[in-house]
């Protein structure tokens, strides 16, 4: 009697457990059947790309002062002293944000390189503005003290944002003319089943070291040109042919 009534039991949880998976293979049943009527229709991948020209409205100039001593604290002193008057000139320039970009300390070593006898300190500071002009004069008046390291001329966030928009709706255009194209060639209806957005394009790269001392040992302002960076917005994808 005992090995029947556990005989009944068990027959009983795997009913339950039957009933219970159901539901659970029922879907996946079902998504098997979709996966494998979606690897049967025809798939085309394709890119398609627009370009738009941004303007460089903001620029971002880095300069620095840098000096030896064999005495740390009169060392600090004179960096400290040079860039504090550096700061107060650029308040006089409402559009110009100036700000403290870091400061490093290194070890000066005799020609043995064993022994320390003096110290190096150099400490920068970065100026950014949407007035060139007003950038360009007040570089030009601190390079009597300071060293111009790095001019970059971009455009801000929002000529950026607003450049890349147009530029994503031509690409996307593009791509619906494209797949249409290839769609009429295979005489076949299309839907799009994958789409992504990928954006591009850098800032003018900065001006090379040796240009930046040339400026800094002439101490007058500089002649620049912003000009403009372009925008590239690629769209790729994935469409599906149907019948």
């Amino acid at each position: 009697m005992s090995s029947e009534r556990n005989m009944h039991r068990h027959t009983a949880l795997r009913r339950s457990l039957l009933i219970l998976m159901l539901p659970l293979l029922a879907s996946t049943w079902s998504h098997a059947a979709e996966q494998k009527a979606d690897s049967g229709a025809t798939t085309v991948e394709l890119s398609a790309d627009a370009r738009r020209a941004a303007a460089n409205d903001l620029a971002i100039a880095t300069l620095y002062f840098q000096a030896d001593d064999r005495n740390p604290g009169a060392l600090a002193r004179q960096v400290n002293t040079a860039i504090a008057a550096a700061l107060e000139q650029a308040r006089g320039y409402a559009t110009v944000k100036a700000k403290s970009a870091g400061t490093a300390t290194f070890p000066v070593y005799g020609k043995e390189g064993r022994r320390i006898e003096g110290w190096r300190m150099r400490t920068d500071i970065q100026l950014e503005s949407r007035d060139l002009p007003a950038l360009t004069e007040l570089v030009g008046k601190l390079q009597g003290t300071l060293a111009l390291s790095g001019l970059i001329l971009q455009p801000s966030p929002e000529t950026r944002k607003s450049t890349a928009d147009l530029a994503a709706t031509d690409a996307i255009r593009a791509f619906q003319e494209r797949a249409g194209a290839i769609a009429a060639t295979l005489n076949k209806p299309w839907r799009i089943r994958h789409l992504s957005v990928a954006h591009g394009g850098s800032p003018r790269p900065p001006f090379p070291a040796a240009r930046a001392a040339a400026f800094a040992a002439e101490a007058s302002p500089m002649p620049v040109e912003a000009g403009e960076t372009e925008i590239i917005v690629t769209v790729s994808g994935t469409i599906e042919l149907t019948d």
